[in-house]
């Protein structure tokens, strides 16, 4: 049994080891969803943006935004948790709906809607390719072609979370479509900086087509055969913008890389990516 900040019971039902919201039951003072071991502050300095429609936050590398595993916080569920707190919704279980996600590994700008209508239209966005989504990264070798478009048809097995490249016309097999930009180079250990815009969003597409085109990340235990440092996924959501769904404005978030390995591109690392591609 747990309680919110406007002094309503709340009983909990445990299911796949997140506990949610069942029912309300009577009154009482102050909500927490806990799930054994996990640590469930939230940092508010990670909201880049909230109003009655929309969350927009920078995501930890490590969390899941979804279904996340025996004993691990997802952040749906965080902010569900935050919401909460909050004490503005009464008697009513807070909604939040995700738009879009990143993989667990991945840092960086996420969305999600907090009511059935901003959904709807954020999800009508991502249809038609309106909400542009832009990454950086660390790769381990850099082409010589310092930009261009990777167009593939990706084939995902989801019995062992793995996506591969395929042939057009294979069962299954989906349209993956991005552009990249290399940045800059190092000249000690060839790694490079590269920017990527996503055209469509495929399971797990930057890092496939990357390692497919001879460029895999820095990190990626899945996709790069020559990974051994030791070193996290350098991977992340640096930009997202979209049409709010209320006023119809565009709006533009940008998060830098936490990521160490970005720090061998220098301090001036926001200088390097201020332009577009």
């Amino acid at each position: 049994m747990i309680v919110n900040a406007s002094g309503i019971f709340l009983e909990l039902t445990k299911k796949k080891n997140c506990f949610i919201l069942c029912e309300e039951v009577k009154t009482y003072t102050e909500l927490m969803w806990r799930v054994p071991g996990e640590k469930m502050d939230f940092n508010v300095e990670d909201i880049l943006m909230e109003d009655d429609d929309i969350l927009v936050v920078r995501k930890k590398a490590g969390m899941a935004v979804q279904h996340a595993g025996v004993g691990q916080m997802d952040m749906e569920h965080l902010l569900l948790n935050y919401l909460a707190g909050k004490g503005k919704v009464g008697r009513r279980i807070p909604y939040l709906a995700v738009i879009h996600r990143l993989d667990q590994p991945v840092e960086g700008v996420i969305v999600f809607a907090k009511n059935p209508g901003a959904a709807k239209i954020l999800n009508a966005q991502m249809q038609k390719n309106e909400i542009h989504k832009e990454y950086l990264a660390v790769v381990d070798h850099a082409q010589t072609i310092t930009r261009g478009r990777l167009v593939d048809y990706l084939l995902k097995n989801g019995r062992s979370n793995f996506s591969k490249v395929t042939t057009k016309g294979t069962p299954g097999g989906k349209l993956a479509e991005l552009e990249y930009q290399i940045l800059e180079q190092s000249e000690t250990d060839g790694k490079a900086l590269v920017r990527i815009i996503l055209k469509t969003g495929r399971h797990h597409q930057i890092r496939v087509q990357m390692a497919h085109a001879g460029m895999p990340l820095y990190g990626d235990r899945k996709y790069n055969p020559q990974y051994k440092d030791g070193g996290n996924l350098a991977l992340c959501a640096h930009r997202l913008s979209f049409r709010h769904p209320r006023t119809g404005k565009i709006l533009r978030f940008q998060a830098v890389p936490e990521n160490r390995v970005f720090a061998i591109f220098g301090e001036g690392l926001s200088d390097k990516i201020a332009d577009e591609i």
